[in-house]
């Protein structure tokens, strides 16, 4: 038996493994896509929820992540059909 032979058969399984998974999730990587960007829209909502005016039970724990939403603000009121910032004191556009 060869030394390094298992090594090239342990490569040439996980490329198989990988072109597999590749294989399987193809077709569903816009679904998957579109699921991610929903989850992230209501994260959004919930973290922005009590500077909108809507009460929010765990504010305490979101306002640390304030700085990290404003980054994304932008594209997240534009998908939400808002043509300008919906909070008055924040003004992205």
């Amino acid at each position: 038996m060869r030394a390094g032979g298992g090594e090239r058969g342990s490569s040439a399984g996980r490329r198989f493994a990988a072109g597999l998974r590749e294989f399987y999730v193809a077709p569903y990587r816009r679904t998957f896509a579109r699921a991610q960007r929903d989850e992230d829209d209501l994260f959004m909502m919930i973290v922005l929820a009590e500077m909108m005016g809507v009460p929010n039970p765990v504010s305490y724990y979101t306002v640390e992540l304030l700085p990290v939403m404003y980054d994304r603000f932008h594209e997240w009121h534009q998908r939400m059909g808002m043509d300008h910032s919906p909070l008055d004191y924040f003004s992205c556009c």
